[in-house]
């Protein structure tokens, strides 16, 4: 069977998987991002040298894949927290939020990553911004869920279910409105540093801390 627009369509048994009105919205999709946070003046410096830095993974390394190592670390570092701390009441040695910690630096560090890549190795596809945004939805309920875990907040298992979908389903809500992601003065960047510096405190004199 043709394809019925010039672009690589997947097939399942013999049939495309999308219709040609959805291919033809990925295809004029636009990376469109609206920044006026503080990352462009501070925060941003703290990741700066990997733009800067002439950090190439092999050409082999297809972008898609980078997206989901980000994805797996946050569910593996997740998943170490669940495992000591079930109900979301219990300590977690300290380790755990090293662990957790240092993932979500290298999230960081790999989003930044992803796309270079594939400008670099000419590999970018209209489903490729989709894709990268569906993980990293996936990836913000785990650092929420974990982040939940470090102060403890399963005494409240209600709040914690809120605040683990609530954040991401507004960002992307008024994305799909405005046709545009805008980030805050305080937004992604900056959310995830704070996070971080959290599960460092939790490291120092744990969840009450």
């Amino acid at each position: 069977m043709a394809c019925p627009v010039a672009c690589p369509v997947v097939f399942r048994d013999g049939n495309p998987v999308y219709e040609q009105h959805e291919w033809k919205i990925f295809q004029q999709a636009k990376n469109t991002v609206k920044e006026h946070g503080l990352k462009s003046k501070t925060a941003r410096a703290m990741l700066d040298w990997i733009h800067t830095a002439d950090i190439n993974p092999p050409a082999w390394i297809a972008p898609n894949l980078i997206t989901i190592i980000e994805l797996l670390i946050n569910i593996f570092t997740t998943l170490l927290l669940v495992c000591y701390c079930p109900t979301a009441t219990e300590q977690a040695p300290s380790w755990t939020f090293i662990a957790c910690a240092c993932g979500l630096f290298i999230y960081q560090s790999l989003n930044a990553i992803d796309g270079k890549q594939a400008r670099r190795t000419k590999s970018s596809t209209p489903l490729g911004e989709p894709f990268d945004h569906g993980c990293d939805s996936l990836s913000t309920v785990f650092v929420v869920l974990r982040t939940c875990i470090a102060v403890q907040l399963g005494t409240n298992p209600d709040w914690m279910f809120f605040c683990c979908f609530a954040a991401t389903f507004m960002f992307y809500w008024q994305t799909y409105v405005s046709g545009a992601l805008r980030f805050g003065k305080i937004d992604v960047t900056e959310i995830q540093i704070f996070i971080i510096i959290m599960h460092l405190l939790a490291v120092i004199g744990g969840p009450p801390f």
